[in-house]
């Protein structure tokens, strides 16, 4: 059955409306509203999520996602077709199927070690991509009808163009073996607790490898936080067995990375390295931070770390937190497109725009789980999330109503009428293990001082910032107060209540990292609550809104509270 032959099926109570722009509407009243929305997230992107209505985008990049991870046009018509009010636009079908069809129509081959070839089967679209400006200068000498020379060093630009003009190209060029590195995973951890890797990051790591053939080896995992990327990234080490070079956020995501590898595998303390700001040591595992890597005493000279990559042969690098990868890394990695690369990120959204250079740097969306699902499944705990609108006291509106707009936002943040409600959420959660996170200083040291919490920024010393993370998972203390850095990868299992007071203008990557703190499953059992409190009638509100689409892109329930009904 061909997508144009689909019969139609309309439905007065189907919640979506598909249109001719290929955007969604997604109706959030209908009862057929979360099967719907769960049908479409693998090929479609969330627009805007107000109350009622959603919308959605078939963006090219997230159908030549979904092309990647084997999710045919045929597919996706068939499924919009199943959930449609009103008839498909008469130009849909055609449209995704020529749009999908474009990934993987040309492909990077390797046909020696020195050489690598673009092939494509049509050679009127061959010759036009080589008269392309952004094409033209990477292709060498015409090798036959269908394919062009290949500088290997011009691997990453060359597909960085080709997905600019409109056809992503499947890289089928292999890798570089790497330095061999004996891996295998403990049956028992270190704490002597049983390790199982779950089916779904067991599938994750295997999808990724594809048994070390070409069509594997390059790629991005989306899991939510508290679903265990770090273990699809150790499961994926134990496939490869190679020496492996693991970039991350920050130094306490180090020390986790480094705990977990050595908690969960065979490999010794002297084969798991730290190359940070407080120590450069390089073995067969070396685990960096992005800081460091980019790191460079002035804004005119290179990056000095970037001999990194060639330090030892890696078989394999991790991206930790793939969508926080900073710019000057997608330079490197245009680079190295002969080693094998892992991304993993519980979301795809970059800040900056550039999600397309994730694709064909790091590689396509190989494998996600929708967050729900690992919740039914008890892999990551329920949470339910709330937004407290606060007024701004009187004393406060002038200077919000002359001040410049990124000043508006600061004062809105900072609204002292906050501490109040998070006085009484800490009182109502008294018991409960809940961190408070924000992005202003001076707003989390107030905080702090008023209601006598550890508060950790980063400047806090590496060794009082663990002491305190080790306290709070052994209940010591209770109540703690983050800066920016609670972003990144923590690991504060127990941690059930989160009170965001300030964030980073609208971030959805920020958004996903800060309710990930509280997913991860309890001991005890139970779910999770995350609080956020905005400024009523300021442009905080606004950037909430922005925010609040990661969470109705996961499929949670947003609730919005008055402060004086905390």
């Amino acid at each position: 059955m061909t997508t144009r032959n689909v019969p139609p099926v309309c439905e007065p109570t189907n919640p979506l409306i598909v249109q001719p722009d290929r955007s969604i509407l997604l109706e959030t009243f209908q009862a057929k509203y979360a099967e719907a929305r769960d049908a479409i997230a693998p090929f479609a992107e969330l627009e805007k999520s107000p109350e009622h209505i959603h919308t959605y985008r078939l963006s090219n990049l997230s159908l030549w996602n979904a092309a990647a991870a084997g999710i045919t046009a045929a597919h996706m018509i068939e499924t919009l077709q199943k959930y449609t009010k009103f008839p498909l636009p008469a130009n849909l079908a055609i449209d995704l199927e020529e749009t999908v069809s474009r990934y993987g129509r040309v492909k990077l081959e390797r046909v020696s070690p020195e050489q690598l070839r673009i092939r494509c089967e049509d050679p009127i679209l061959l010759e036009e991509l080589r008269r392309q400006p952004k094409v033209k200068p990477y292709l060498g000498e015409k090798l036959d009808a269908f394919g062009f020379a290949v500088d290997p060093a011009h691997r990453g630009v060359l597909k960085q163009a080709l997905i600019q003009v409109g056809y992503p190209a499947e890289d089928l060029a292999g890798y570089i073996e790497g330095a061999p590195l004996p891996i295998a995973l403990r049956e028992q951890c270190l704490s002597g607790k049983p390790f199982v890797v779950r089916d779904y990051q067991k599938e994750a790591a295997e999808v990724f490898y594809a048994s070390g053939g070409v069509k594997g080896g390059s790629g991005v995992v989306v899991l939510p936080c508290g679903a265990g990327k770090t273990i699809v990234g150790i499961t994926a080490m134990s496939l490869v067995q190679k020496s492996t070079l693991v970039l991350t956020t920050g130094i306490t995501a180090v020390k986790q990375w480094k705990r977990e590898i050595l908690d969960k595998t065979d490999l010794t303390e002297d084969q798991v390295a730290e190359y940070t700001g407080e120590t450069k040591q390089i073995g067969p595992v070396t685990i960096a931070t992005y800081q460091i890597v980019t790191y460079r005493p002035d804004k005119e000279e290179d990056y000095p770390h970037f001999k990194l990559f060639d330090e030892r042969d890696w078989g394999l690098i991790i991206y930790d937190e793939v969508h926080l990868l900073p710019a000057p890394v997608f330079r490197v990695t245009a680079q190295i497109q002969a080693r094998r690369r892992l991304g993993l990120t519980a979301t795809l959204i970059r800040e900056d725009g550039r999600e397309g250079d994730v694709f064909t740097l790091i590689g396509p969306k190989k494998y996600d789980v929708p967050w729900r699902e690992l919740e039914s499944a008890g892999w990551i705990a329920g949470a339910s999330c709330t937004e407290v609108r606060i007024n701004l006291p009187d004393n406060l509106r002038m200077d919000y109503a002359v001040a410049e707009l990124r000043e508006k936002f600061r004062i809105a943040s900072e609204n002292p009428a906050k501490d109040e409600v998070v006085g009484k959420l800490l009182k109502l959660y008294e018991q409960e293990r809940v961190i408070i996170i924000g992005q202003y200083l001076s707003q989390l040291r107030r905080l702090a001082k008023r209601f006598e919490l550890p508060l950790i920024t980063g400047s806090t010393p590496t060794t009082e910032r663990e002491a305190l993370y080790n306290d709070f998972r052994e209940g010591k203390v209770r109540h703690l107060v983050l800066s920016k850095v609670g972003n990144f990868a923590i690991d504060l299992p127990d941690a059930n209540v989160l009170i965001q007071v300030s964030g980073t203008f609208g971030s959805r990557q920020e958004e996903a990292q800060r309710l990930g703190r509280v997913l991860r499953p309890k001991s005890a059992g139970g779910s999770a609550v995350f609080y956020t409190l905005v400024t009523r009638d300021t442009r905080e509100v606004e950037f909430a809104e922005h925010r609040q689409m990661f969470l109705t892109e996961q499929g949670y329930t947003y609730a919005i509270a008055d402060e004086n009904r905390v």
